[in-house]
């Protein structure tokens, strides 16, 4: 086993289909909001919100909210190579997922790094998002191979301080 840090982690998961579909889960409003946020905006470099269907590019930025949690999320898309590759700025860190098609299914490898090593960043970034992906790969998994998602979408649970304790949402 490598030496393991605070700066970074790695999840990873087979899903039953090609990258060419997964990819546009990750890199469309459209298909982000089925399995993962409530709602997401990417706008280009030159400033125009792309549409639900459009994938993103890289130097694009986004608005992610989720169902369950107050915060949002802006960012900016790093790198998108269809249909391998996408990398984002998220939580003072970098997450890069990259789709290796194997015979039947895709290997998903999703690595946050450059995550502070403060102790708050610790729990919130490196604890938190890391149990935080592991769910989300696998509602991604349900929704692409069983048409289902796993995660609690009502607003019942907004601002509840206990979010930690939750494994879907």
């Amino acid at each position: 086993m490598a030496n393991k840090t605070w700066s970074s982690f790695t999840r990873k998961i087979i899903i039953h289909a090609t990258p060419e579909h997964i990819y546009p889960q990750w890199a469309t409003s459209a298909g982000i909001e089925k399995w993962f946020l409530r709602s997401c905006t990417y706008i280009s470099a030159s400033g125009t919100t792309r549409k639900p269907d459009e994938l993103v590019q890289a130097s694009d930025q986004f608005s992610w909210k989720w169902h369950n949690w107050p915060d949002e999320e802006k960012g900016k898309i790093l790198t998108a190579n269809h249909p391998t590759e996408l990398t984002w700025t998220f939580a003072g860190s970098q997450v890069t997922l990259h789709l290796e098609a194997r015979e039947e299914s895709t290997l998903v490898t999703l690595t946050q790094e450059l995550i502070p090593t403060d102790d708050k960043s610790k729990m919130n970034i490196y604890y938190g998002c890391g149990t935080g992906w592991t769910f989300w790969l696998t509602n991604l998994k349900a929704y692409l191979e069983h048409k289902i998602t796993l995660h609690h979408k009502n607003p019942d649970m907004m601002g509840k301080h206990d979010g930690f304790e939750f494994v879907n949402m």
